[in-house]
């Protein structure tokens, strides 16, 4: 049994130290936060569908579930050659290996605290709620929402849940018979926002903003947030009392200064295995590594858990002195279901194909019924389905 030292409790973090664990190896976890965030249903939050406490699993009930050690705290500095990992409250050594899924930091731009971000920091979820209502209460408004680039690495955009909150806050303004007194637009700094998810998607996207009357501002870079709107490279302008605006990922601070090899982007570089260059003992997964891969790759839940699962069988076997190590390669595609609040849609993307099929009204249920099927069967209180 190894001793495993787990930095972040995101997707990636959490679904180790259970993998982990099932291999009876010693987990010990370190989180900023008390819980999970389950990212993927917060887009609901803001529009009243659900709660901020039903998107959290406490990290005390996982832990004691699975049998896993864990501490609030709150990483500094990762020395390797020492092995030892300094955090504000204590600092943390005596590991085997060492699981690094903290995460990416954001791009900056000027003016970013005018806007407010569905994947920044779980609060900024009640804080988009808060500018919401209160454009409700005001019966007008103009809202904008959108996702930047990384020009360096295209797998750190996250465009989807920038389109489901915009549908969503769409189908809450219909549904409270103001929707006419609104004026919604989509931006973001690519000719082609979402051109990741296939043709047939980008397509089918263009649709969607005509029937919804949702304007679009594509192809110009942004220049700066102000208070009032969004300032493009041209000096031109879209004016909005609300900007909701998702930064393209880069890596995190830590990290970048740990001395670990990281891409121009800051990610952490690994092989297929998820194992650091260089390191045989240290594994990176999640947001925090860099994927190779097709141009369409992204960073989704669905890869990070499925680095993370191939990370407890991998130790597992060098553990054993095995070989025939598990890879993330062979696993990567694109696979969501962009919500709309009334309705949803099936994206799948592949090398090989892509797909967008509309499921009207049952398509959000079948979302809804992921996110409680994503908290009850991480705290075993639902049987894991085969792949998940």
């Amino acid at each position: 049994m190894a001793k495993v030292l787990i930095l972040g409790g995101g997707f990636a973090g959490v679904e180790a130290a259970i993998f982990l664990r099932k291999e009876n190896h010693e987990v010990t976890l370190i989180s900023d936060r008390e819980y999970m965030f389950i990212f993927p249903t917060s887009i609901w939050v803001p529009v009243g569908i659900t709660s901020f406490d039903d998107v959290c699993i406490p990290l005390d009930e996982l832990s004691t579930v699975h049998g896993f050690t864990w501490y609030k705290d709150a990483v500094t500095k990762i020395d390797v050659e020492n092995k030892q990992v300094v955090c504000e409250n204590k600092t943390y050594g005596d590991y085997d290996y060492l699981v690094v899924a903290m995460g990416a930091h954001k791009m900056t731009h000027e003016g970013i605290e005018n806007t407010l971000s569905i994947c920044g920091k779980p609060e900024e979820s009640l804080k988009i709620k808060e500018k919401l209502d209160q454009l409700v209460e005001n019966r007008r408004g103009k809202i904008a929402m959108g996702f930047g680039g990384n020009p360096k690495d295209s797998s750190s955009v996250r465009g989807g849940p920038g389109f489901e909150l915009l549908f969503n806050v769409h189908n809450m303004l219909k549904k409270k018979g103001i929707r006419n007194n609104f004026e919604l637009t989509f931006f973001a700094p690519m000719d082609k926002p979402g051109a990741k998810m296939g043709a047939q998607a980008l397509d089918m996207m263009d649709v969607f903003f005509k029937k919804l009357n949702i304007k679009k501002h594509v192809g110009k870079k942004i220049k700066r947030f102000e208070e009032d709107g969004i300032v493009y490279e041209d000096d031109t302008k879209t004016e909005s009392d609300f900007v909701m605006f998702i930064p393209a990922g880069k890596g995190h601070k830590v990290v970048v200064e740990s001395g670990l090899p990281v891409s121009e982007s800051g990610f952490v570089k690994i092989n297929d295995y998820s194992q650091v260059q260089g390191y045989e003992n240290i594994f990176a997964i999640g947001d925090t590594a860099e994927l190779e891969g097709p141009e369409w790759r992204a960073k989704q839940g669905h890869v990070a858990e499925v680095m993370a699962r191939n990370t407890a069988a991998n130790i597992t076997k060098m553990e054993k002195g095995e070989g025939d190590f598990q890879g993330y390669q062979k696993h990567l595609n694109i696979l969501c279901v962009m919500d709309s609040g009334d309705g949803a849609a099936f994206v799948y993307r592949t090398d090989k194909r892509g797909w967008m099929i509309p499921m009207p009204f049952v398509g959000h249920w079948l979302k809804r019924g992921w996110g409680w099927y994503c908290r009850a069967s991480k705290l075993n209180k639902f049987p894991r389905l085969p792949g998940m």
